[in-house]
């Protein structure tokens, strides 16, 4: 299990790169632009390229937050009550992140299937709308196995201490 887990923070390592990648080109093209304005050439498409860099980023960057506990959490809480209860709420917390990341991919997947079923296109450059769609349903899957991996360090953390 301790090669599938490293593999496995190993992909989502890699889409965090990704991400932040993606955030940097939303950068670039929007820095081009307003450098090419000044001389009359502006990038084509800014909109649509500036939206699909940022999607990607906020969606692949994501498993990453729940692998590292990055989130915002309440600490102070759990540093009050007593070992006992510690571990039951880590599982609670687990469960319903899983249930809700569940129903947003449920729910993410109903309506990529709805935007994508009649070839829709970004207004300026025709992007197929799946390429918007793609990083969230990537990210929210990578999201349940990283809440699931959190986990799995979290606890054996707890039994450490």
């Amino acid at each position: 299990m301790g090669q599938l887990a490293k593999l496995a923070r190993g992909l989502i390592n890699a889409f965090a790169m990704l991400g932040v990648i993606a955030y940097g080109a939303a950068a670039l093209v929007t820095v081009a632009d307003i450098i090419g304005r000044r001389f009359g050439l502006p990038v084509e498409g800014v909109v649509d390229l500036v939206q699909l860099f940022v999607v990607t980023g906020a969606w692949l960057v994501l498993p990453f937050a729940f692998l590292t506990a990055a989130h915002v959490s309440v600490d102070f809480v759990l540093d009050l009550l007593p070992h006992a209860f510690v571990v039951p709420l880590k599982i609670l917390g687990t469960v319903l992140s899983l249930g809700l990341l569940g129903l947003m991919l449920q729910q993410g997947y109903t309506t990529f299937l709805t935007r994508t079923m009649f070839g829709d296109t970004s207004q300026q450059l025709g992007i197929p709308i799946a390429w918007y769609w793609y990083p969230l349903l990537v990210g929210m899957t990578v999201s349940l196995l990283a809440v699931l991996l959190e986990l799995g360090a979290s606890l054996k953390q707890e039994r450490q201490s």
